[in-house]
């Protein structure tokens, strides 16, 4: 926030000023609708203004922000009363430095300040702490490849669809296979991450939201190998071709894992033929996951964006079904497990009171609380959807940034 904007009246603030405001309040949604009005014409703004403009942005339709005007209105009703002159003198003035003219007529000081930063004014709610990041992309490195590995170990075990027929279920009773449909279901799925990756490229706040996205679905996929390593289903149809068994011969293993986790693990790379890696399904992981990352961190004014999002997801998922590739129970059960931990952790992020061990907090005794601390320990409030649209260029103006001076009218 630019640190001009809290020295100024606001009835001095610039458009710059008001959106530095937006942002420093938690209330960055608002940037773009109010991006040209300024300190006069936001203390005038009203409940009117609020339904005749795009301003209704969140659910308590502009309710918090028409609250911080007020306040705002307040402040500087105060503030134009306390530099108001009397008896004879001019209020206001700091560290006494009016100074009496020879007529007895006060007369007006100019001062330039320099504001020096300090720990206060410095410290950011949102720090970016890109080595805890770091540490949230080494877990979710390492719960893949543990996912790879024990799907190589349980389709040692899948028992032979000649022996062991697949298990009945009422969406295959209810469509036929269409052959194509896993494809559709991987493109869409390529084409979601895709579109988060670069929509994370470009968010401000990527550090946080990287590690967030880290971890959820490093759990997720841990939580993956348990379900898959105790019960060992059959293979959904018999239309599966699954790889020879090794029998034991970990140097076959091995280059076996090698090539599925270089080709991502998708069947349209040609790297996974292994069968087993069933309850739960790893592509609707993917699928919902990425779609709810993109709903969470992009402005609520993109419904068209979402819907285009949720369409992909959903297609992509009913294409895993409609291939036979999956039981429906495994995408029902990875449907549920993924949503409830996206917003289980982001409501836990999101309360400051959710960040302590205490009794009344159920959350804390969770497994993962104490790597949730670690994580989310310095971010105080709720992340703001800002974008930075070109990284480099912000970088090198901070890099480039010198010293600012602001004139004060006294």
């Amino acid at each position: 926030p630019c640190p001009l904007a809290k020295m100024k009246k606001v009835t001095q603030w610039s458009t710059r000023d008001v959106s530095d405001w937006l942002n420093r309040e938690g209330m960055s949604d608002y940037v773009d609708a109010l991006r040209q009005v300024d300190g006069p014409a936001l203390l005038s703004l009203n409940g009117v203004d609020f339904q005749k403009f795009s301003l209704a942005l969140v659910s308590d339709s502009g309710q918090q922000l028409q609250e911080r005007i007020e306040t705002l209105r307040i402040e500087n009703h105060m503030e134009t009363h306390k530099n108001g002159i009397a008896n004879g003198h001019l209020g206001g003035l700091p560290n006494g430095t009016s100074k009496q003219l020879q007529n007895g007529i006060m007369g007006r000081t100019e001062m330039v300040q320099i504001r020096m930063p300090t720990a206060e004014t410095t410290r950011s709610s949102f720090p970016t702490e890109w080595g805890k990041t770091g540490v949230a992309f080494l877990y979710a490195v390492v719960c893949f490849v543990t996912t790879t590995i024990t799907i190589s170990v349980v389709h040692e075990r899948v028992p032979s669809k000649e022996h062991t027929p697949p298990l009945p279920d009422k969406f295959f009773d209810l469509f036929d296979r269409v052959e194509w449909a896993f494809s559709i279901c991987e493109i869409n799925g390529l084409v979601l991450v895709a579109l988060w990756l670069i929509q994370w490229l470009l968010l401000k706040h990527r550090s946080i939201i990287g590690r967030r996205f880290f971890f959820i679905v490093g759990t997720l996929y841990l939580y993956r190998c348990i379900t898959m390593y105790i019960t060992t289903l059959p293979v959904p149809g018999m239309h599966f071709k699954c790889s020879p068994k090794l029998l034991g011969d970990w140097e076959a293993q091995t280059r076996r894992i090698m090539k599925m986790i270089a080709g991502g693990g998708l069947s349209i790379t040609g790297s996974h033929t292994m069968c087993g890696d069933y309850l739960y399904s790893g592509h609707t992981v993917m699928l919902t996951l990425t779609y709810l990352f993109i709903k969470e961190y992009s402005s609520r004014r993109l419904w068209w964006y979402h819907w285009f999002c949720w369409t992909l997801s959903a297609v992509g998922i009913f294409c895993i079904l409609l291939a036979h590739d999956h039981y429906t129970v495994d995408v029902v059960v990875a449907y549920y497990i993924t949503t409830r931990l996206f917003w289980w952790y982001h409501t836990m992020a999101n309360q400051q009171s959710l960040k302590g061990t205490s009794q009344s907090n159920p959350f804390s005794r969770v497994w993962w609380y104490r790597l949730f601390q670690y994580f989310e320990e310095n971010v105080n409030g709720t992340v703001p959807r800002n974008y930075c649209p070109l990284p480099l260029l912000l970088l090198s103006q901070q890099w480039s940034r010198g010293v600012k001076y602001s004139k004060l009218d006294t």
